[in-house]
């Protein structure tokens, strides 16, 4: 039997656990990444170069080879802050804007990255050219800017994208519809609703091909609501957002996370954009979805709460092969 075709499609810190666990079994993987993050080290190399930001990129990297340790500690080493124009840059984003110089993309230069990290999969950034997102709130007002958003107080009614250096639609990257369309099984998260997921399914060809596609998509919602974003949100609000952008309910399963994270554990210092977590209505889920999966999904570290990749990807597994008979 062939290996089940799995794409997940996000951004920021989430999907990366995701994506370690999920390369160790027998299925062919696509990330699909985000190319709107205009903060940070991401932000500055975009704007000097124009070209799409690396950061969320160099994660998915990491996360699907089998680089060793050392090897990862170099494309993560991040330049102190005094060292002038360098400072505060990882070296692995320097390393894909270079090779995306010299390669005119930064598709191009992840092709041979993946290459050259023994990659297990595909990876692509959702599209060719840098986007500014745009987020629209419920009183009308408007910002452009990923980094900018959670700065206005304010409820988020929706968001689309715009390309940052032209006046051309946004499009989806070579290859992204298509993966979409072939694959038992689209992943989206986890990671941040509005400024890490939504960004790429928002892209009109990638929205169309999610509701052409036959394959069973996943939502893995968040834990913990974030500030500026999610304040006060369900599960089920967070499928909600999720179906209202992409113009009818198309997500089949939901996996929620119904293990409590202690009381006062988070690092409030280290992980102050995240606030408390995600209340479950499971009655409004059922509405919105076809089947839901609560279970322990928690991994506690560091002062934070994360997904366990092990018991989603457990999951993920169980439900391409239900999908797949």
């Amino acid at each position: 039997m062939k290996n089940p075709k799995i794409t997940v499609i996000g951004g920021g810190t989430g999907i990366p656990v995701i994506l370690k666990s999920l390369r160790k079994e027998s299925v062919d993987i696509t990330a699909v990444v985000t190319v709107a993050d205009d903060g940070g080290s991401s932000g500055e190399l975009r704007n000097a170069m124009q070209l799409t930001p690396p950061g969320d990129l160099r994660n998915v990297l990491l996360a699907m080879s089998d680089m060793p340790k050392f090897y990862e500690r170099v494309f993560q080493y991040r330049f102190n802050a005094s060292d002038g124009a360098l400072a505060g840059h990882p070296l692995g984003n320097l390393i894909i804007a270079g090779i995306s110089e010299m390669q005119g993309s930064t598709y191009n230069a992840i092709q041979i990255l993946t290459k050259f990290f023994h990659i297990t999969g595909k990876i692509y950034p959702s599209s060719e050219q840098a986007l500014t997102l745009h987020a629209v709130f419920k009183d009308g007002h408007e910002v452009a800017g990923e980094s900018s958003i959670a700065n206005y107080q304010g409820m988020i009614d929706h968001v689309y994208v715009t390309n940052t250096y032209s006046d051309e639609k946004p499009q989806a990257s070579r290859k992204v519809v298509d993966t979409i369309l072939e694959s038992d099984m689209i992943v989206l998260g986890p990671g941040s609703l509005f400024t890490s997921i939504l960004p790429n399914l928002v892209i009109p060809e990638i929205k169309e091909a999610l509701r052409r596609t036959k394959a069973e998509v996943v939502y893995i919602c968040n834990i913990m609501t974030q500030y500026g974003e999610t304040e006060h949100f369900s599960d089920a609000d967070h499928v909600t957002v999720l179906n209202q952008h992409l113009g009818r309910d198309l997500i089949d399963t939901v996996l929620v996370n119904v293990e409590q994270v202690p009381q006062s554990y988070m690092n409030s210092n280290q992980f102050d954009e995240y606030l408390v977590q995600v209340d479950h209505d499971f009655k409004g889920l059922s509405k919105t979805a076809k089947r839901i999966i609560s279970s322990n999904f928690l991994r506690l570290e560091n002062g934070g709460a994360f997904h366990d990749g092990h018991l989603v990807v457990e999951e993920l597994m169980n439900l391409v092969r239900i999908a797949k008979k």
